[in-house]
């Protein structure tokens, strides 16, 4: 297993220094402090776990602290990535004051005998009894994973409505692989700090089982973030001197926005000449913020013109306008030299996958069906 560990600890100092290598966008950059931390934290483990736990109790608890740390740079970067706004600031450090705290308490026990004595995770000599203060810091670690992993499930419901609020095409900028990892690894991780927390408090189960389960599903998680974090572009782009505004606001925010009936009704019916005439629709990455420069009108009025009168996203908007060309192209009789899948290039879709979903979504049946009825 320690082959395994290894591996990972390679793989973390290794996509680190390739994602250096980018030109890095602030969510590359938390990526790259969290690989150096977890491979240097899965090396320690790796290197002395045969000693560390049974002959250092403060360095063995203050280790185990460093868990807090997994959850915060999780969100972070998440934050970071799907937040066009974000910005790193000394709020953001509160996320890490817990596990601050618990290696003050620590430290400040390291001066005391009588209390750094009790401090231990092996069990020996637990009838002297664990300081409460030290089981509480245990419970936060123990929670820590699973309520960070929560709160990255929130951050992901903004992001779908940012997304598809902005966005004609998600493929090549949605994060779904961060969504997966999550999920699969916050299952896993939540499991196996409950067996941690068992052990520790009813003496079920071996230490080693508990903290091995631990770091071999941390191996898999720094391999497969460092892989899949090197190849995430940035979603939402700014480019020097130029002013890109994106709507990312909710809808109840749309209040603040001047806009009467009157106008919403003008606006409708120029994005509706607009999109039959120009058919911007084909450039497979139109953005909201493309559309309405080429409308001159401000995004957020367009994004609620949108939401309103339309009653869709700017994904479905702009994709039913594609799904229609493309069923028009089927039924014409000069493009039968094409495949379905030529076609549906030529209509703005980028990729099989996309095309085939956002069809069925919008005509309730497959292309190749579609058709074979035409």
């Amino acid at each position: 297993m320690k082959y395994i560990f290894f591996i990972a600890v390679f793989n973390a100092l290794f996509f680190a220094i390739l994602i250096l290598q980018k030109k890095k966008a602030l969510h590359d950059k938390i990526l790259i402090y969290w690989l150096l931390y977890l491979g240097l934290y899965t090396g320690i483990y790796t290197l002395f776990s045969e000693t560390l736990f049974t002959g250092f109790h403060l360095l063995s608890a203050g280790f185990i602290s460093l868990l807090m740390l997994h959850g915060p740079f999780l969100y972070l970067y998440i934050a970071a990535l799907i937040e066009q706004t974000f910005q790193f600031n000394w709020k953001n450090l509160l996320h890490f004051l817990p596990f601050v705290l618990f290696n003050i308490f620590l430290l400040v026990a390291s001066l005391f005998p009588e209390i750094s004595g009790r401090i231990r995770l092996d069990h020996i000599d637990s009838e002297q009894g664990i300081p409460l203060l030290f089981n509480l810091f245990l419970i936060l670690t123990a929670l820590s994973g699973p309520v960070y992993f929560l709160l990255s499930i929130r951050l992901f419901r903004k992001m779908d409505i940012d997304i598809f609020n902005n966005f004609s095409t998600a493929e090549t900028i949605n994060p779904d692989w961060l969504r997966k990892l999550v999920y699969s690894f916050g299952a896993i991780w939540t499991v196996l700090i409950i067996f941690a927390s068992i052990h520790h408090l009813f003496h079920f189960f071996s230490w080693v089982f508990c903290t091995d389960g631990l770091f071999l599903s941390l191996s898999f998680f720094i391999m497969l973030i460092g892989y899949f974090g090197l190849k995430q572009k940035e979603i939402f782009i700014h480019y020097p001197g130029q002013e890109i505004e994106y709507v990312t606001e909710p809808k109840a925010k749309y209040a603040r926005t001047l806009l009467k009936e009157k106008d919403i009704e003008i606006y409708a019916d120029k994005i509706t000449h607009f999109m039959s005439l120009e058919k911007p629709y084909l450039d497979a990455d139109l953005t909201l913020p493309q559309l309405a420069g080429m409308l001159e009108m401000p995004a957020h009025h367009l994004s609620r013109v949108i939401n309103e009168k339309f009653k869709v996203n700017f994904f479905d908007f702009v994709n039913r306008y594609r799904v229609e060309e493309v069923k028009s192209k089927i039924d014409n009789p000069r493009f039968d030299n094409l495949s379905l899948l030529g076609i549906a290039f030529d209509c703005g879709f980028n990729t099989k996958s996309a095309f085939n979903r956002v069809f069925k979504k919008i005509t309730g049946q497959t292309p190749t069906k579609y058709k074979k009825q035409s």
